[in-house]
């Protein structure tokens, strides 16, 4: 009779514990949806990507590398997104090679495929990119981050693509052939958040002089910092600054 009433007993309290748990509710479900994908750029060449989705946060945040380098630049910058709410997607460009470990992709294809593979060349990669979160973004504009001459092809595409909203620019300069970046970039009427190392400073602010100064951010930093998004790594001195700076800039353009 005791062993009937304590199973009575236990079934009874694991009901009531089970009925008063809170349900799990997916709108607070932000577990990261990592994994690499691929799609193609206007003329063809596969473009690799990895992608850093949180459930049920729409994907704002496309991440481009810099020179010599891979999507693996962005490997612990993205997980830092996620954890302020991002979901994002970093991209190899065919103009690149290697970095963390991460090879390259897309420039083992475009050279397969003997197609151009030089910074401006790499303008139609970032376009495919930017067409890809815009439509998994329910068609509303995105946040546009390069490094390096990615970041010039940033401020290029954010002077004349509606599918941005926003642009950060890592240590962009005048690296594109035949082209005046500086002039180039004169109508752009979205918020911009340009930085750099301390020696960059002033080449970039020539760089955005024509610019106006209700759409523009600029970090100066008072430490040597790095070239590129590089600045955002936990090995450069000065990288908390870099972030909050980084930080308010994207809170603000959500």
């Amino acid at each position: 009779m005791r062993f009937i009433i304590f199973i009575i007993f236990f079934i009874s309290f694991n009901t009531t514990f089970s009925q008063t748990a809170p349900p799990a509710d997916p709108l607070f479900d932000v577990r990261p949806k990592a994994g690499t994908i691929n799609f193609y750029a206007k003329d063809s060449v596969i473009i690799t990507a990895d992608t850093y989705f949180l459930e049920n946060v729409p994907p704002t945040v496309l991440l481009c590398h810099q020179a010599g380098f891979s999507r693996g630049e962005y490997i612990d910058t993205a997980k830092k997104l996620n954890d302020l709410g991002f979901s994002c997607m970093a991209i190899d460009q065919r103009s690149g090679k290697e970095v963390n470990g991460i090879i390259n992709q897309t420039v083992i294809d475009a050279n397969s495929k003997i197609k151009n593979v030089g910074y401006s060349g790499a303008k139609q990669d970032l376009e495919a990119a930017i067409d890809y979160l815009y439509e998994n973004n329910g068609n509303q504009p995105i946040i546009l981050v390069g490094s390096s001459y990615s970041a010039s092809l940033a401020l290029w595409i954010g002077s004349e693509n509606d599918k941005i909203k926003a642009v950060a620019a890592f240590s962009p300069g005048e690296y594109l052939k035949n082209l005046d970046l500086a002039e180039t970039i004169s109508p752009l009427s979205i918020p911009v958040f340009v930085t750099s190392s301390k020696r960059e400073t002033a080449p970039v602010e020539k760089l955005l002089r024509n610019v106006k100064p209700q759409y523009l951010t600029h970090f100066k930093p008072k430490v040597k910092g790095i070239h590129g998004s590089r600045v955002l790594w936990d090995t450069t001195m000065g990288h908390e600054n870099y972030w909050k700076a980084f930080k308010t800039f994207l809170n603000e353009n959500r």
